[in-house]
């Protein structure tokens, strides 16, 4: 029994690094996040053997069923070819800053390996602890004030994406310089006749305000 438990545990924790890797690595958006499922995946599984399976289903249906679908929608919706533009500029900058945040995870892992104390039998605890229940009435008890704090906080922000979305809808809601923006483009014709279609023209945030008010003009 030892032994399966060993095998679990080594398969699981080997199965999240490649997931971890997956993500890092893939090019593909959608291979990173098949192998972000499989790191979520895997972590459960972890928290299985722990025997909390509260964390697990919380993996399971947080992570892996809101999050990953989320990546997904958004991949959808961009395309699966989409990439990120190549901007060299700051490159110096950003390969600095990478080395020094590796090298201070290879020294404090240094220091930690250096001070650690010998390996301890932890002493075993109740069946119940980490379970469903045991978890229910700590938060339920203990925790309800910021339990209910965090919901709030999570209504307010969906309050606030409502109102910052709904605020971009329209001609009429461009500040003055978004405005100016919008009546220095010039017009794009799309029959090709008159002005030359130029495909720079009206690109960029205020696309839709653009081809909107000129729309708008040529009704006029």
């Amino acid at each position: 029994m030892r032994t399966l438990d060993i095998l679990y545990f080594y398969f699981f924790a080997a199965c999240a690094l490649g997931g971890s890797a997956a993500v890092v690595i893939a090019k593909n958006p959608i291979r990173g996040a098949m192998g972000l499922l499989l790191l979520i995946l895997s972590v459960a599984a972890l928290f299985l053997q722990l025997h909390a399976e509260f964390l697990a289903a919380i993996q399971l249906i947080v992570y892996a069923g809101a999050i990953v679908v989320l990546f997904l929608f958004v991949i959808m919706l961009l395309g699966p070819s989409a990439t990120a533009a190549h901007d060299r500029r700051g490159i110096a900058v950003r390969t600095f800053s990478g080395s020094l945040f590796a090298l201070a995870g290879v020294g404090a892992v240094a220091m930690v390996a250096r001070t650690a104390s010998p390996v301890r039998a932890l002493p075993r605890v109740d069946s119940a602890f980490g379970g469903i229940e045991a978890f229910g009435s700590v938060l339920f008890s203990d925790a309800l004030v910021p339990f209910e704090v965090s919901s709030a906080l999570l209504m307010v922000a969906v309050i606030g994406a409502i109102a910052v979305a709904r605020g971009r809808q329209g001609v009429h809601t461009l500040s003055k310089s978004e405005r100016a923006i919008t009546q220095s483009a010039p017009p794009v014709d799309p029959s090709g006749a008159g002005h030359p279609a130029d495909p720079a023209a009206g690109a960029g945030v205020f696309s839709h305000e653009i081809h909107a008010g000129d729309t708008k003009g040529r009704t006029a």
